[in-house]
């Protein structure tokens, strides 16, 4: 059955069939989730989820910037097929097979710089993190990282040191990794120093500079700063023009390794295949995952062959790298590089010009900010404009109207709401959208 073949939700979900399944997650998995609402996806195809009662809802989030070249994309699906039945395992740190070297060569060829580069496997973003700071500790002999307040960098113990996102994340896990320092991130709209970009002459960047690395942060010390290029969880926060290429050259300075977190901001979210490609900034290290394979268990950290210079046995894991989702990963790039990315651009320009309508209209003063590149959007909700005083109770019920209206979407950092949905969208699905967003903010 065609999930396009009937219209959107129009009732409040869930449905007697959804329940059970409710039910029994909560009997049985760990609470330890964070659920925004009931939705229960029993199938996807496209731009659309339908729950096991048959409601059908548009899906903005793309499983969380994942899902970049929709749901069950025929390709991609028949490249697993296929894959699964020729080889579905042989532990890559162990043996070879092609499709860990086939992918690693593309990604030395996508990812930023022309220098050789080489790449590690994993499944997770947490583990691409962690392999990350693991390489920037053995190459560099040095035992300090730099962070940023507001960050999402996973949640096992190393990744975990550097995330600071919400405290619930964070509470009862100490000690963690020791010797990581968070500076404020260059949040133009709630500037941690109030001043104004570009008269600020990046404040928040010389703190690190004249005051941390002078009075308690040894520079020389310093292994690596990992950032994200575009602030997923703490709000889709974009830095403005001149902040990553002077973070490149600060870097540069101290010999520090630059770790790029494209885990949310990567595979052709922003309209470029990196997010640190729209500043022409090229890191040490990047950590990719989410949309690398449409829906696949897979991540990659990749590094200039440089710094890739640890040996045998100092990393390695039993599932990264699994031949099924390498084959999902190719088709996945193979796919943005042809046409996906260019759609993510000129639909996010379409989405972010409608979005902008609707903050400067009068009856919208709660809409404090939108900002993203591509298809990595986020609409800040405030009190009102004046004071830009958070308000996540207005944004938790727009985000909750939406969903009761067949919109999936999701909050991030305090009070914004993110876009990132599926690549493949077009601007009739960013109409029916907005219709609905329209309809939560006057319900709000």
């Amino acid at each position: 059955m065609s999930c396009h073949n009937t219209p959107l939700i129009r009732i409040t979900p869930p449905g007697p069939n959804a329940k059970k399944v409710l039910a029994k997650d909560k009997k049985y998995i760990s609470p330890s989730y964070t659920r925004g609402y009931p939705l229960v996806a029993q199938r996807g195809e496209g731009m659309i989820i339908e729950d096991p009662d048959g409601n059908r809802f548009f899906d903005f989030t793309a499983g969380v910037a994942v899902n970049n070249t929709g749901h069950c994309h025929p390709e991609i699906v028949q490249v697993i097929q296929e894959q699964t039945a020729e080889l579905i395992h042989m532990i890559g740190t162990d043996f070879y097979y092609h499709h860990q070297s086939d992918l690693a060569e593309k990604l030395a060829q996508i990812t930023p710089g022309k220098m050789p580069k080489m790449a590690f496997l994993a499944n997770t973003g947490a583990e691409a993190v962690e392999a990350g700071l693991k390489l920037a500790r053995y190459h560099t002999r040095r035992p300090r990282f730099v962070a940023y307040i507001g960050c999402f960098h996973g949640r096992t113990f190393g990744a975990l040191s550097l995330t600071s996102s919400k405290i619930a994340q964070r509470r009862f896990f100490a000690p963690l990794l020791p010797e990581v320092t968070h500076i404020p991130y260059p949040y133009c709209y709630r500037c941690p120093f109030n001043l104004t970009h570009p008269k600020c002459n990046l404040a928040c960047l010389n703190y690190l500079k004249d005051v941390l690395f002078t009075k308690t942060l040894p520079p020389e010390e310093v292994a690596a700063i990992v950032i994200e290029p575009i602030q997923g969880e703490g709000g889709y926060v974009v830095p403005p023009a001149d902040y990553l290429p002077a973070l490149r050259k600060l870097c540069d300075e101290y010999k520090i390794l630059l770790i790029a977190d494209e885990v949310q901001s990567g595979m052709g979210r922003t309209g470029k295949m990196f997010a640190v490609d729209h500043w022409k900034v090229v890191p040490d290290i990047t950590c990719i995952a989410k949309g690398i394979a449409s829906g696949m268990p897979l991540s990659a950290m990749v590094a200039k062959k440089s710094v890739m210079t640890w040996g045998p046995g100092a990393h390695a894991n039993t599932f990264g790298g699994n031949p099924v989702a390498c084959a999902a990963a190719m088709k996945t790039i193979e796919l943005l590089e042809n046409g996906l990315i260019e759609n993510a651009r000129k639909m996010g320009d379409y989405f972010i010009k409608e979005l902008t309508r609707f903050k400067n209209r009068g009856a919208y003063n709660f809409i404090g900010d939108v900002r993203g590149k591509g298809l990595m959007i986020g609409v800040e909700i405030v009190k009102d404009k004046k004071s830009r005083a958070k308000n996540p109770d207005r944004r938790n019920r727009i985000v909750d109207y939406c969903f009761k209206h067949g919109l999936i979407i999701l909050g991030c950092g305090d009070t914004t709401i993110r876009f990132s949905p599926p690549l493949i969208i077009t601007k009739n699905d960013i109409d029916i959208a907005l219709d609905i967003l329209e309809q939560a903010l006057k319900k709000s």
